[in-house]
């Protein structure tokens, strides 16, 4: 694979996951209309996915793992763990959990940068 490709793969997963965070948050949560669809009891087979995905804003449970992901970023110096860092945060911004989510985009991003920045001196080496 070319160094470069090699370089923009973790920034574009990154980007996908922060588009499907999107559409998740404004297609499928905030629509006025899936919500009165999940009112009555016997909403459509999705309402419960619906449900669960609100629970996990509402707790906060985004923001905690973003965290989580992001102390794991900082002590395993691994590519895919600061890119999951940074996807958890990405997620979590998208689903209301700001703070948490700020802190392991950052977080996720930095290392994935420092990361890039060693191999790529040690290949110049």
């Amino acid at each position: 694979m070319k160094p470069s490709l090699r370089a923009a793969l973790p920034w574009a997963v990154i980007v996908v996951v922060a588009l499907a965070a999107a559409w998740l948050r404004y297609g499928f949560i905030e629509p006025s209309d899936m919500a009165h669809v999940c009112e009555g009891s016997n909403g459509p087979w999705w309402c419960g996915t619906r449900t669960l995905v609100v629970q996990g804003f509402l707790s906060y449970g985004y923001g905690y793992a973003a965290v989580l992901m992001a102390l794991v970023a900082l002590f395993w110096r691994n590519t895919t763990a600061a890119v999951l860092a940074a996807s958890f945060g990405v997620i979590a911004l998208q689903l209301y959990c700001y703070e948490g989510g700020a802190l392991a985009l950052l977080i996720g991003a930095l290392r994935l940068a420092r990361l890039q920045y060693d191999r790529q001196q040690i290949a110049a080496a």
